[in-house]
């Protein structure tokens, strides 16, 4: 008499699995293609835009005078400023001709020669900004695309998880368990894409769970707002210090190139500095500090000083909180820009491999379902 199997979790578990990636599986492909191609988006928008090259010679000019020259020569007026640490790199100037533009333009600035050009439009722009569009909303419409990827975020998780489940042998011994760890190219190419699927998916889940549990954040509101419940601060808050910036106006002004120093000496230490000037709804500096030596590309110091010199606000990355470092992570977090080159290169072949899984995935059901079609005309 033939032996039955019960029906239980881990059968449970495989059917889940299966049919969620099915009918995922066209979506989960895109969504995955499309991130796999952004990873590394500003690397390629360099590679394909025209770059300027600095010569370092002698001292470099004051900011102020290169404001100046870029004011006087007719390019608008400027609004920010990214000082690189890097010698041989260009100043980045955000200059805008009319001051109801959203962003205005970026003018790159040889800070030895003043010699200045606006930054050309990389020959690349238009199509990752089809990919940007598929990757968040599928090229629909953001009302309508952004739920769908939602929805396929939260089913690729499950995937993620469930495949772990499976990936476990029904008796866990390590002569099993190693098999999973290993792809065995000597065998036929149905068991190769077995493997793919189960060895490499496995190795990606930990990826494919972090991304998706922040990419979440962009599609639903509710789960943003709840995520900064449980973690004690907002994702994605851009608000800044309360303090007041006001001052007699008859306060000694200082200048921008004393403005510079005293974020230098209040934010010590090597790495990039951007600086917003003031503005008529923010009539203060708002500086940022990249520390070169971190553990994390991507984290800052700020400071807000007000246009007499008096530091109004400090705000160290080191000095935050649990909750409000995660917080400010979300977005690097979801990108891999988190550890830099590094972890660009980890998220690259997690999503190359997670592109992958609905086409592995959906031959090893075909394979099986051909199987069983054979034994039921045998």
């Amino acid at each position: 008499m033939a032996k039955t199997h019960s029906y239980g979790f881990r059968e449970l578990t495989n059917d889940i699995h299966l049919w969620l990636g099915l009918a995922s599986g066209i979506i989960l492909f895109l969504v995955c293609l499309s991130g796999t191609i952004l990873t590394f988006e500003h690397e390629i928008k360099d590679a394909t835009r025209e770059e300027m090259t600095v010569t370092p010679m002698g001292e470099k000019l004051a900011v102020s005078q290169l404001v100046t020259s870029l004011e006087e020569g007719g390019e608008g007026t400027v609004t920010g400023i990214t000082i690189p640490a890097a010698s041989d790199a260009p100043y980045r100037f955000s200059v805008k001709k009319d001051p109801s533009e959203r962003r205005g333009t970026t003018v790159l600035v040889d800070p030895y020669t003043a010699t200045a050009r606006e930054e050309g439009a990389s020959s690349a722009d238009d199509f990752l900004f089809v990919m940007f569009r598929l990757h968040r909303w599928l090229l629909l419409d953001s009302a309508i695309g952004r739920p769908i990827v939602g929805v396929a975020t939260i089913i690729f998780m499950v995937l993620a998880v469930s495949g772990i489940v499976l990936w476990f042998p029904r008796k866990v011994r390590w002569k099993s368990v190693k098999q999973g760890f290993k792809i065995k190219t000597a065998a036929g190419w149905k068991r190769i894409n077995h493997d793919l699927h189960n060895t490499l998916g496995f190795y990606a889940s930990i990826f494919i769970v972090i991304m998706g549990l922040t990419g979440l954040c962009w599609s639903f509101e509710g789960y943003r707002e709840g995520l900064s419940a449980v973690i004690g601060a907002k994702v994605f808050d851009r608000s800044g210090p309360e303090f007041e910036a006001g001052a007699g106006a008859q306060e000694t002004t200082i200048s921008l190139d004393e403005a510079i120093a005293s974020a230098h000496a209040t934010l010590p230490g090597a790495g990039d500095l951007s600086v917003n000037l003031p503005a008529e709804q923010n009539a203060f500096y708002t500086f940022r500090k990249y520390d070169a030596s971190a553990w994390s590309p991507v984290t800052y110091d700020q400071l807000y000083l007000s246009e007499q010199g008096q530091v109004l606000a400090t705000v160290r990355f080191a000095d935050k909180g649990l909750g409000e470092r995660i917080a400010g992570l979300i977005k690097p977090l979801h990108t891999g820009e988190i550890f830099g080159t590094f972890s660009k290169i980890l998220y690259f072949l997690a999503c190359l491999i997670a592109t992958t899984l609905p086409i592995t995935g959906t031959l090893i059901w075909w394979n099986k379902l051909q199987k069983k079609r054979r034994r039921v005309s045998a």
